[in-house]
């Protein structure tokens, strides 16, 4: 059987520091078995650095796609109007 290979100070996979004596990475559970990879199935995928702490957006930030309230108000103005129009209400 061939000798486990020491774990690296980082994980390739996660990022996360490692034990000196681990046998599994205490965050995302890559281990010996994987071979401790220098690299990962993510790497070169140029995905954006998390900006924000622990999952958590940053007080403002919206979520991609949405609409700021004024442009819902907007909106339903707008429909209000065109639906009023379209009966006949407005001359």
């Amino acid at each position: 059987m061939a000798k486990p290979l020491p774990p690296p100070t980082v994980c390739a996979n996660c990022g996360e520091p490692i034990p000196r004596n681990a046998r599994a990475c205490p965050a995302c559970g890559a281990d010996e078995r994987t071979g401790w990879r220098e690299t990962s199935i993510y790497d070169g995928l140029d995905l954006p650095d998390d900006d924000s702490e622990g999952g958590v957006a940053a007080p403002g930030a919206r979520r991609p796609g949405s609409l700021p309230w004024y442009g819902v108000v907007v909106m339903i103005v707008l429909l209000l109007v065109l639906g009023l129009g379209a009966i006949g209400l407005l001359p």
